[in-house]
């Protein structure tokens, strides 16, 4: 997952400003009880932290793709 992947997902799922609150904010106890914003500075792996922070937000299956979009 590519850095502009994970925050297409983020806003897709969260919305633009509560996407940004949630990342920067909401500590995932799967990613060593830090937020998502910490875990991705400290090199996390982008699809773990976003699988992650799905889970803590209670994110159903079918929203954690996002819309169908064309290809970059």
């Amino acid at each position: 997952m590519r850095y502009s992947e994970f925050w297409d997902a983020v806003t897709d799922v969260f919305g633009t400003s509560m996407g940004r609150v949630v990342v920067a904010e909401q500590v995932i106890g799967a990613l060593g009880d830090r937020t998502a914003a910490e875990a991705m500075a400290a090199g996390e792996d982008l699809r773990r932290v976003w699988w992650a922070l799905c889970d803590q937000m209670q994110v159903p299956a079918e929203r954690r793709w996002g819309p169908d979009r064309p290809s970059r």
